[in-house]
């Protein structure tokens, strides 16, 4: 069994214990919930993350156990940390991205993430969808790529979103919600 910190704002608020059953891997987060709200835990790894679900307030603490196949925890590569991050408005999909380069493989597009504050993300069938704050005042978030992306808001934020094929490969279509 290996335990890695469960952080919250680059504090630790848990722990996070990884156990290895066969061709499945099993993940424990529990920790004190750093605010009210629902809170998803989430496996940050070299290569990428993996969210585990909504963490479950019992008395002091919560905590979430969850089971995943080698195929679903390969892609996120050597474990780092555990991280509990606030789960979106209820009804939405779209997810925090604190590190939007990690959910690539691509080195071009985790060269061109990389700093990147505020991105939003959510998967859907077999595309990756992400949205990247908009600014006029400043550069166009991946530039070279502006005739594939849309602009909208997300909540009263305006948004460049671009959405990827399971190759990475920019997908063009009209972005539905």
């Amino acid at each position: 069994m290996d335990k890695f910190p469960l952080i919250w704002a680059g504090n630790p608020v848990g722990e996070l214990t990884v156990e290895r059953e066969a061709l499945y891997t099993w993940f424990t987060a529990r920790c004190h919930l750093p605010e009210e709200g629902l809170w998803c835990a989430w496996v940050v790894g070299a290569e990428g993350e993996l969210r585990l679900g909504i963490l479950e307030p019992n008395g002091e603490e919560a905590s979430i156990r969850r089971r995943f196949s080698d195929h679903m925890t390969g892609p996120i590569g050597r474990l780092i940390r555990g991280e509990a991050r606030p789960a979106m408005e209820e009804g939405s999909s779209w997810e925090a991205a604190e590190f939007p380069e990690r959910l690539f493989r691509t080195p071009w597009l985790r060269r061109q993430l990389q700093g990147v504050k505020g991105a939003m993300t959510r998967r859907e069938a077999e595309t990756q969808h992400l949205a990247v704050p908009y600014d006029p005042h400043k550069p166009f978030p991946l530039a070279p790529m502006f005739c594939l992306a849309s602009v909208r808001k997300l909540g009263d934020r305006p948004y460049v979103i671009y959405t990827f094929n399971k190759k990475e490969w920019p997908v063009l279509r009209p972005e539905k919600n």
